[in-house]
């Protein structure tokens, strides 16, 4: 089943969108603002991205461009800004379609699926890279220069976050949601012992504490 991701803060056209996906066939997430729409996309694997453009926390172009520093997985945006300045600054993100509210669900739908029909051939390897350092995101597999890093799963999941949110310090609390889905009630201390097992097996200094906040790795320059 092939699954969307909808971004929408209006819920009435969340639930819509919803509905109308769902008798398609479709499997569907919701996010109804910017930040949460990145914990749930980290978080699974989704064939298409629905995004609004008028979303608390964080607009839809800072949305697509998070997701676009992280996957080709084709974006929708749909929203009431019709300004050519709005669409060409989404098309410049690369994003596949740009639907203007009010729409029609039946064209939508159509739209949607000759998107996944022209995508379904572009199998998407959820790779990301960092200096030498490669994680392959399905296969929970780090490499370091070519070489196999023996990481547990909690480790990879660690070093996954540092690497999607470089630049970024993420806390304590933020690595203990993320990791454990806001189910864990232990000792925050236990990501203490994985960033130092991680540091040991890297044999590298990707990984910088801020003193009494967390961990950040630094942010890359795009060449």
């Amino acid at each position: 089943m092939e699954r969307i991701l909808v971004v929408e803060d209006d819920f009435d056209i969340a639930e819509m969108l919803q509905t109308w996906l769902m008798e398609a066939g479709y499997g569907v997430e919701l996010a109804q603002d910017g930040l949460r729409a990145l914990d749930v996309f980290a978080a699974g694997r989704f064939d298409l991205v629905m995004l609004d453009l008028m979303l608390p926390k964080l607009d839809g172009f800072g949305v697509c461009e998070w997701i676009r520093a992280r996957s080709d997985v084709p974006v929708v945006m749909l929203t009431a800004l019709d300004g050519e300045e709005e669409q060409l600054r989404g098309y410049d993100l690369r994003i596949d379609d740009y639907v203007t509210k009010p729409f029609s669900m039946p064209v939508l739908l159509r739209k949607i699926a000759a998107i996944l029909r022209r995508c379904g051939d572009r199998e998407e390897r959820r790779v990301l890279t960092y200096r030498d350092l490669t994680l392959d995101l399905d296969a929970y597999r780090a490499e370091r220069d070519g070489r196999d890093l023996e990481l547990t799963n909690r480790e990879f999941e660690c070093l996954r976050e540092l690497i999607q949110n470089q630049g970024r310090v993420m806390t304590y609390q933020m690595l203990v949601q993320r990791i454990w889905n806001y189910d864990y009630l232990g000792d925050e201390r236990v990501i203490y012992s994985h960033i130092k097992n991680l540091r040991r097996k890297l044999q590298a200094d990707y990984i910088h504490t801020v003193r009494g906040v967390g961990y950040r790795v630094e942010k890359l320059e795009k060449k």
